[in-house]
């Protein structure tokens, strides 16, 4: 087999990789990601759990914080990528527009860092990811994939780490303080959260209830303080924000003193379709299916 032939099949394969992997990942475990390979932080702490084994508090928490469009749209947010663009364009302090499957993309397969590069692969990735995999498969994959603190990987060594009980038992003040902090989990800390992240805590877990929209009462997302960036993409591990002096504890309390949400509706049976007149939950729809769902959004 001459070189060139040697070197086209090996370019093939490498392409045709994450296609098979995606596929693979729509009913396997996902035990190990390219964050994780690349985590500065060793050993790392990971361990998978199937969404039965995942507390609806943590789905809720995490779809309230990172992507409250997540059940309706087809992989991108257009309009809070927009709204993102403005603000930086603005000049005003960072923040991105990826949603929960751009940032299962990232996770999965790719790098920490921007550039229209890596913005591109990460695209077509999700576009991928969105055809073969139903919502909640995405969402089970992101929770148990995602950082939640320097080498802690997955809500479940999370949950573990910080308040020493499995995922299945979190409340939801716990839940809200993990999605806390997942814009920036190696500057912001769940074991001693600053007032940013308990005051972040607090809006998240109010609005867990709600989706697409803030309740009656105007409730916008906290301003980031100054100087703060709101990036997944650190590739550093910066200064981590201050806490006040009662939270400087080794072991603080599990739980926030936030209000419980103001409203808990009860989720549509199917993402796909969305009440006009009424705002709905950010919750996984009730509905699920005895066995895993086949690939899918």
């Amino acid at each position: 087999m001459s070189r060139k032939r040697i070197v086209l099949i090996a370019l093939a394969a490498l392409v045709a990789s994450p296609f098979v992997l995606i596929a693979l990942g729509s009913f396997m475990p996902v035990w190990v990601t390219s964050y994780m390979l690349q985590s500065p932080t060793r050993p790392v702490q990971h361990q998978w759990v199937p969404r039965e084994r995942i507390a609806d508090a943590a789905r809720r928490a995490v779809v309230a914080a990172e992507d409250q469009k997540f059940w309706n749209h087809h992989g991108f947010d257009m309009e809070a990528m927009q709204k993102a663009y403005e603000r930086n364009q603005r000049g005003g302090r960072v923040r991105g527009g990826s949603t929960i499957s751009q940032q299962t993309a990232k996770n999965l397969f790719l790098w920490p860092g921007g550039g229209y590069f890596r913005k591109g692969l990460e695209a077509g990735l999700t576009v991928v990811i969105e055809a073969l995999w139903s919502k909640k498969r995405i969402l089970e994959v992101y929770l148990n994939s995602a950082e939640f603190g320097p080498g802690i990987y997955g809500v479940e060594a999370a949950s573990r780490r910080f308040f020493r009980k499995p995922a299945a038992e979190l409340s939801s003040s716990e839940a809200a303080r993990l999605a806390a902090v997942l814009p920036s989990p190696r500057r912001w800390k769940v074991d001693a959260p600053g007032p940013y992240v308990r005051t972040r805590a607090a809006w998240i877990q109010r609005q867990m209830g709600y989706v697409g929209r803030a309740p009656a009462a105007a409730d916008d997302e906290p301003d980031l303080p100054p100087g703060e960036r709101f990036d997944e993409d650190e590739t550093t591990v910066p200064p981590a924000e201050t806490p006040p002096a009662e939270t400087q504890t080794a072991n603080p309390p599990a739980t926030e003193p936030a209000p419980e949400p103001a409203a808990t509706a009860e989720p549509p049976a199917s993402p796909e379709t969305e009440p006009e007149q009424a705002p709905q939950p950010a919750a996984e729809p009730a509905a699920d299916p005895p066995a895993e769902p086949a690939p899918n959004d």
